[in-house]
Formats: structure tokens, sequence, C-alpha cells
């Protein structure tokens, strides 16, 4: 008998799924554990992931956790440029006086 320290979120998400193929927390720990017997290791692939260019000619990429992101070069210029062109305000005084003075 052991005793495993167990995150209580990721115990609540799998559990039903667990209960669904008919297997309890423990017998998928001592699945996991026979596996890692039979495969000398670890029985998945465990790697750091690197983002990858999608080559689309716009910037657009893929990030180390699988996310894509289609910011593009050009888009990330232009919101610099329409953030220089913005109003800066040295209080939110100023700010509040010059919003109820444009109505």
């Amino acid at each position: 008998m052991s005793t495993v320290r167990i995150n209580e979120k990721i115990k609540k998400e799998v559990t039903p799924i667990l209960s669904d193929l008919g297997i309890s927390l423990s017998e998928a720990i001592n699945m996991f554990l026979h596996q890692i017997k039979i495969n000398r290791g670890i029985p998945f692939e465990l790697k750091l992931k690197e983002p990858t260019e999608l080559n689309d000619g716009k910037g657009s990429y893929i990030c180390e956790y699988g996310h894509v992101h289609n910011y593009t070069k050009k888009d990330i210029e232009d919101i610099k440029k329409e953030a220089k062109k913005n109003k800066g305000y040295k209080s939110s005084k100023e700010m509040i006086d010059d919003i109820l003075g444009e109505e």
C-alpha cells in the first residue's frame, strides 16, 4: 500500500472519465506504472515543443503550447503606429474632462 498525492482538480476531472471506462483511479495508476515497467520509461513522449512558423507570409506561428497565433508582423507595426496617434492623458481627471467635453 502506497500513498500518492494527486492534484484535486485533475482528480475531479479524470475520475468520471475513468468511471465511464470502468476503471478506478487506483487501477489507472497501477496501469500507468505497469506501462512504465514494460516500456522501461514513461509510456508517452516527453519533450519541449518549439514554436513553429507557418510560413504564410504573415508571421503566423504555432506556439509551444500548440496554439495558433495569427498576429502578423505588419499588424503589430500598424498597432504600434495607431497607438502613437492616440491621445495621452497626464491624469484621470484630464481624461474625464476631455470625455465629458466631447459630448
